[in-house]
């Protein structure tokens, strides 16, 4: 994907490459600087950072505390650029993979999880001492460099974007991954360092058992409400010693849970100790970073027994393959065989809340859209919509013109039975019978006769006056259709007064501005969604109604002052065209927004 021109000119000292990640929380492009020649990694934040001025402080004040925090198991942070409208971060290009994808791929053995939970513990515990919390922690969030460090990564942005807010307020923007969510994150209450705590553990089970405590199906409303409603399977694919400190790190009551993530790692180290041996960090080898306190823990003499017994466990449950059906001995040598993630390709069933359909995570978290489709469309039928008032011709009919205020005299006939209709775009404006007169003398003669008895033509010029309101309506041009004698003549019937001091003339400009001013008024609640509520459907179905005014607006005023007698077809398809004009520039609003 080719990188921004904004972002290209917010970052003059460091060429841009390729985009090499993609999340909830934004794009990460390759770079390097070049004046060091270093390689590094730059992110570009969600767009909502850009359009709300608090959000936009309260990032920066938190990027320079990232930029602070100095620790071998966090991902450092380089620069914060804040320009043209672009939010970026320049950090440390790692190149060794995630853990997702060594436990997706390979796999990662008990001991190998349990290290790398104590590096990913080591640094939370230092982020927290910063006053920095993550409300992320997952496995694609655990990076390595190319020597093997882990070092966790994107601290501080889901706190930013998501304080003040649930998962559930931001309709398509999952902010906290629900399968690690702490309870007390889902339900908008106070967060405390408790909340990584429930992440980090959630991880290490998932790792440890190749499965998630919670079952998954259902979407992203239903995960949640099992994790704030419901107690975690136990983890019986490990021995005791560790099941014990997952289970109490995943506790739905922050109260029970290990007070910081410290605490957390000195009993995790301990239960390793106990189950794999002494020794067993120094067997694996692995680069960590840990405080004299969790050191300490990882060297605590294990058991003798050769074997680690899980009391309790029910025989009926699925084990991991390579294990001993669960309630046996875990001989130590099974602990040493992968785990890998269990995928599977069969989507879930669908879930319902009510009579609500709840919405699978994978579809929120999803790349949004392109937006070149829609975009082509709403451009196409913008210019095709204010072209076509120009270019359908005028219907070609004998011009009258007059003082509307005035009676009128239009067409010959006989008064007795002729009337006149005025229309515009089908819709009737006035139906008047013809003005007769009375003869005044009894030698005014009437039609058909004369004083001397011989017969006058029974046709004459006729008079029609117009109602009140009617003559305020017309502006422009209108179709008066004589009717005499079972005849009927149509005209183009043009007010002396200028077009715009007309209801047609003003009217077709109000709704014009109208429909404008809503129509924008959508698309920037649109461009916001992320850092709103709901889906933006609604908005979307809004536009085409709105659309369809601007259209017969667009078609109505030019024809107005160009003193065309509307018609009806014409409207109806510039209608058309602004409807979808309308709904194919929602849509491209709200894709980007999602970008």
């Amino acid at each position: 994907m080719t990188v921004s021109a904004n972002v290209v000119a917010a970052l003059p000292q460091y060429d841009l490459g390729a985009e090499v990640g993609r999340g909830g929380m934004g794009v990460v492009y390759a770079a390097v600087h070049r004046p060091l020649g270093r390689a590094v990694a730059v992110k570009r934040l969600p767009g909502v950072l850009a359009s709300d001025e608090r959000m936009s402080a309260r990032f920066a004040h938190e990027a320079r505390l990232l930029a602070r925090l100095d620790h071998p198991h966090i991902v450092p942070v380089y620069d914060y650029v804040q320009d043209r409208g672009e939010h970026l971060l320049v950090m440390e290009k790692l190149d060794g993979g995630t853990v997702w994808s060594k436990f997706t791929g390979s796999g990662v053995t008990p001991a190998m999880s349990c290290a790398y939970g104590l590096a990913m513990l080591s640094g939370l515990h230092a982020a927290h001492e910063a006053g920095v919390l993550h409300l992320d922690v997952k496995p694609k969030n655990l990076l390595f460099t190319a020597g093997g460090v882990l070092k966790v990564a994107d601290f501080g942005i889901s706190q930013v974007v998501s304080e003040g807010a649930t998962l559930v307020t931001h309709g398509g923007q999952v902010l906290g991954t629900p399968a690690y969510l702490a309870p007390e994150q889902a339900l908008g209450n106070p967060l405390s360092p408790a909340a990584d705590v429930y992440g980090a553990a959630t991880v290490l089970y998932e790792l440890l058992s190749g499965r998630l405590p919670f079952d998954s199906g259902g979407g992203a409303l239903a995960m949640i409400q099992r994790h704030v409603y419901h107690q975690p399977r136990p983890l019986i694919e490990v021995p005791d010693p560790l099941a014990g400190v997952i289970m109490r790190g995943i506790e739905r009551d922050p109260a029970s849970r290990y007070r910081n993530a410290e605490t957390f790692a000195v009993d995790l180290a301990a239960a390793a100790a106990e189950v794999f041996g002494r020794d067993w960090l120094l067997r694996l080898g692995t680069p960590i970073h840990l405080t004299p306190h969790v050191a300490a823990a990882t060297t605590r003499p294990g058991p003798a027994p050769s074997t680690v017994p899980i009391p309790g466990a029910p025989s009926s449950t699925l084990t991991t393959p390579g294990l001993p059906p669960p309630g046996h001995a875990h001989p130590r040598e099974t602990l040493d065989i992968p785990v890998r993630a269990t995928l599977t390709d069969t989507p879930p069933p669908p879930v319902h809340l009510g009579a609500e359909p709840l919405v699978p995570a994978s579809q929120l978290l999803t790349t949004p859209k392109p937006t070149r489709r829609p975009a082509l469309t709403a451009a196409l039928t913008a210019a095709l919509l204010l072209a076509l008032p120009f270019t359908v011709p005028a219907r070609d009919l004998p011009i009258h013109t007059a003082d509307l205020t005035k009676p009128l005299t239009l067409g010959h006939g006989d008064p007795t039975t002729a009337h006149l209709t005025v229309t515009a775009a089908g819709i009737t404006l006035a139906d008047v019978p013809a003005v007769t007169t009375t003869p005044t003398s009894p030698d005014t003669p009437t039609p058909g006769t004369s004083t001397a008895g011989t017969s006058v033509p029974e046709t004459s010029p006729l008079t029609f006056e117009l109602p009140g309101a009617s003559r305020w309506i017309v502006g422009g041009a209108a179709v008066a259709t004589v009717t005499s004698d079972g005849q009927s003549t149509d005209y183009s019937l043009q007010p002396l007064a200028h077009p715009m001091i007309s209801i047609m003339g003003a009217g077709s400009a109000v709704l014009l501005l109208f429909t404008l001013a809503y129509l924008e008024s959508i698309l920037r609640s649109l461009r916001r969604r992320p850092a709103g509520t709901g889906s933006g459907s609604g908005s979307v179905v809004v536009a085409a109604p709105l659309g369809f005014g601007l259209g017969v607006a667009v078609w109505l005023l030019p024809s107005v002052l160009l003193r065309h007698a509307p018609d009806l077809w014409p409207a109806l398809v510039c209608g058309g065209l602004g409807a979808v004009a309308a709904v194919c520039t929602a849509v491209v609003a709200r894709r980007s927004a999602l970008r």
